[in-house]
């Protein structure tokens, strides 16, 4: 009993304690909230009174600086006169167009004052109506007339401005070697005149075209594609080329023509151009050379004699020159070689009669039948010395000439006169002779000796 009962205050003395330890941990617990509550409010009020100090900084900026926004007086006259010193009469200036009238256009150039164009000082064709012309926010050069033309405008010339934007367009086209299509106004000497939007532009008769043009008036009132070869504006300089861009693709094709032609091809084609040596035939992307010695049998002084430009021609290959790009060209027909068919019925060591067609320093030419001509070398003209060949012989004049070599294979001939001569006196004294064929021995014995001097 008296065990249980100390048992039972054991237990009660236990509950009377954990009672106590719960009180005092709630009353803890409850202390160390109030605490936490009073930092959170001081932590509050501290950040409430920032924001307010932070709040009253901006709006103070914020009413200096549209204080400082609100320009004054002095900021006026200083934009104003930052303005004025921008412009200058003379000035060329940029602009864009704002209005445009049946008289005028109305530019802003970005100054206090807009621009006015008169229609008169705006470069036209024909008198194009200027809404033609231009529309509202157009970009113009203009050059400055006036700084204010009396109503508070400046006035405004499009002329010199417009000629300056087409200086810049050309400057262009040359840099990026671009094509421009241009019409041809004149001829002059030596070349051709484009203008190009009031501009002054000359192209070469060399650059007019990659084939040689003979009457350069037929390019007149052409509209061309060209392309600008040099340019200097302060010189007012613009050299134009049509060749250039004819020449793209010419020397793929020229090449290849190269490839494929050979001597003795017969090809048709067009006279070109005239020398004193010579024709130029024109036989597609390229141009051959028809010697005068090639364009006829006989001989030829001048090639007008046998063509004219623009005639249309068959011709045969004699030459093909791939390295230097030439090509020599006949037009007598081999097979109608008329050395060939006179060679049989001339014979060496006899005498003809013949027409001088040549006179020359190293003696003369004789033509004995058409295409069969000789040379007389200058000391065969003559048994005494000769000085000059035409002191014995000139063109024109029939001569008796003996016939020294035939060269079939260099197709020359050898002539002279002076053996002519001597034959045609042997021909007479031996002629004479025969006559006197009755006359005394005494008279054969004085032709005998001359006889046979004359044949050796």
């Amino acid at each position: 009993v008296v065990v249980a009962e100390e048992e039972v205050v054991v237990v009660a003395e236990e509950e009377v304690d954990a009672e106590a330890e719960a009180e005092a941990e709630a009353e803890a617990k409850a202390i160390v909230e109030e605490v936490v509550e009073v930092e959170v409010v001081k932590e509050v009020d501290a950040e409430a009174e920032v924001t307010k100090e932070a709040e009253a900084k901006v709006v103070e900026e914020a009413e200096a600086e549209a204080v400082e926004a609100i320009p004054s007086m002095a900021d006026y006259e200083a934009e104003v006169a930052a303005s004025m010193r921008k412009i200058r009469t003379g000035d060329i200036v940029s602009g864009y167009v704002i209005t445009v009238t049946r008289d005028e256009l109305l530019v802003n150039i970005d100054y206090i004052a807009d621009g006015i164009v008169p229609a008169a000082e705006i470069l036209r064709i024909n008198d194009e109506a200027l809404a033609d012309m231009y529309k509202v926010g157009d970009k113009v050069k203009a050059e400055i007339l006036k700084k204010d033309d009396g109503e508070g405008n400046v006035l405004l010339s499009l002329k010199k401005g417009a000629q300056m934007i087409v200086w810049d367009e050309l400057e262009a086209h040359y840099k990026n070697e671009s094509v421009i299509n241009i019409t041809v106004s004149e001829v002059v000497k030596g070349g051709l005149v484009c203008m190009i939007k009031g501009i002054r532009a000359f192209m070469p008769a060399s650059l007019a075209s990659a084939a040689y043009v003979e009457d350069l008036s037929t390019f007149v009132g052409q509209s061309l594609d060209v392309k600008v070869v040099d340019f200097d504006m302060q010189k007012q300089k613009v050299i134009l080329s049509r060749k250039v861009i004819e020449m793209v693709g010419l020397e793929e094709k020229r090449a290849a023509f190269y490839d494929t032609i050979k001597v003795g091809d017969r090809i048709t084609g067009t006279v070109k151009k005239l020398m004193n040596f010579g024709a130029f035939v024109n036989i597609g992307p390229v141009d051959g050379l028809v010697r005068n010695q090639d364009l006829s049998w006989s001989r030829v002084k001048h090639p007008s004699e046998v063509v004219k430009e623009g005639d249309t021609v068959e011709v045969y290959v004699t030459e093909v020159d791939k390295a230097k790009k030439r090509i020599g060209l006949g037009l007598k027909d081999i097979k109608d070689d008329p050395f060939a068919a006179n060679s049989a019925e001339f014979t060496a060591g006899k005498v003809y009669e013949g027409e001088v067609t040549r006179v020359v320093d190293f003696g003369a030419f004789v033509k004995l039948g058409e295409g069969f001509e000789g040379l007389v070398h200058i000391s065969q003209l003559s048994d005494e010395r000769v000085e000059k060949p035409s002191d014995i012989v000139k063109e024109g004049d029939k001569v008796q000439v003996k016939i020294v070599e035939i060269n079939t294979k260099d197709k020359r001939i050898r002539l002279s006169m002076k053996d002519a001569k001597e034959a045609e006196e042997s021909a007479q004294v031996a002629k004479y002779a025969q006559e006197e064929g009755n006359a005394t021995t005494n008279l054969k014995d004085v032709f005998s000796a001359f006889l046979k001097d004359i044949e050796k």
